[in-house]
């Protein structure tokens, strides 16, 4: 028995007990349910916008009234991990009412990748809607398949816009500096690339006109599907990454720095074939944590309120195949995971609320659509 099987059966054995020992700190509300649910961002009047993976968004109060769907949605391609994804508010949303969102779009020949647009939301008597709707953002190249679109959305204090694009699971574009998969990027909220970003020079020959300022966007490589991207209290951006057969990560994301995939992993190729660990390259980055088995993070947050007294600072991951929710203590640039609370259902994602409550989106049920949580401290 090889060594990384070895350690995913020493790590469920672990994990197992893990959650048999915690005691969840939060009490549950069932506030709504979904389709499908994939992302919520919280409005400044604290009502939520959410989104379905077959394409539909929805503005959801905190007592659980749904409303009709946000019309004016791009279409989606729909079909095993694409359709809508993402929702993300621009930081002066008060002002201009600009939202973010990502998905799959179809291409020519059935290719597909993710996309972002960015729209106006208005509200009137009859409903709600986006309103001068523009595409900002593209995978590139297009490929054939359903997985690893990765596409999270995130924006900093200063106002640019993170991207997390998976690499479609095609394994080479994560190194290939002429595409924009397997990567993490950075950009203007309009979409145009800052002139300050890593790679904005390369590569010396001239580009084509397809592939023109890919490499511009490009803030990390080396990625295989990052789910989850989100900054620390101390400003350092982190992201959180679905392995192969073993091996998810949570990595702390440097300007310009190759975290290795697929030259390396700390997990295997689901055939069986052996993938290099981390420690055999060392010009490649480590990661801060590794699981085997497998976890499956959806996103990636890091509490910032005061109602969980003592979480303050550690980062939350939503685990679809953990079917739990993960807490990770750091240490500076050091991380470790410091317990896991089991829900029994593959969670989608963890959002905090303006007064500290979290809001948990449920990825399905057996026999029902997924629903809105309100976590809050017992007692």
């Amino acid at each position: 028995m090889n060594t990384k099987r070895l350690a995913m059966i020493l790590g469920l054995l672990i994990a197992t007990f893990a959650q048999a020992q915690v005691n969840p700190p939060f009490k549950v509300e069932p506030i709504a349910s979904f389709d499908e649910p994939w992302a919520l961002a919280i409005l400044p009047d604290g009502r939520m916008l959410v989104t379905e993976k077959k394409g539909n968004v929805f503005i959801v109060t905190r007592q659980g009234e749904v409303s009709g769907k946000v019309n004016g949605v791009p279409d989606v391609d729909y079909g095993g991990q694409g359709g809508l994804g993402d929702v993300a508010l621009h930081p002066k949303f008060a002002e201009n009412r600009l939202v973010y969102l990502s998905f799959a779009e179809g291409g020519a020949g059935g290719a597909r990748g993710a996309a972002v647009i960015r729209g106006v939301l208005e509200e009137t008597e009859d409903g709600a809607a986006l309103s001068h709707v523009e595409v900002i953002w593209r995978q590139y190249p297009k490929q054939f398949g359903y997985g690893h679109y990765g596409h999270r959305l995130l924006f900093d204090d200063d106002g640019y816009l993170w991207i997390s694009s998976g690499d479609r699971q095609k394994f080479t574009p994560s190194q290939d500096m002429q595409s924009n998969l397997g990567k993490i990027l950075r950009l203007h909220d309009d979409g145009s690339i800052p002139k300050d970003n890593p790679f904005v020079d390369y590569p010396t020959r001239e580009a084509s006109v397809d592939d023109v300022g890919v490499y511009g966007q490009i803030w990390s490589l080396g990625h295989r599907n990052p789910l989850g991207i989100a900054f620390d209290l101390d400003g350092r951006l982190w992201g959180a990454e679905m392995g192969p057969e073993g091996g998810d990560e949570l990595n702390l994301i440097k300007r310009a720095a190759n975290y290795g995939y697929p030259v390396v992993s700390n997990g295997d190729h689901y055939d069986g074939r052996a993938i290099p660990d981390h420690e055999t390259h060392p010009e490649f980055e480590e990661p801060a944590v590794t699981w085997t088995p497998v976890i499956s993070p959806g996103n990636l947050m890091f509490y910032r309120g005061s109602l969980f007294q003592n979480w303050r600072g550690d980062a939350l991951i939503a685990g679809l195949s953990a079917k739990a929710i993960v807490r990770i203590e750091l240490d500076g640039e050091r991380a470790r995971e410091a317990e896991r609370y089991d829900k029994g259902v593959r969670i989608r994602s963890v959002v905090e609320g303006p007064d500290g409550a979290l809001w948990v989106l449920e990825d399905e049920r057996q026999g029902s659509g997924g629903r809105l949580l309100r976590l809050t401290p017992k007692g």
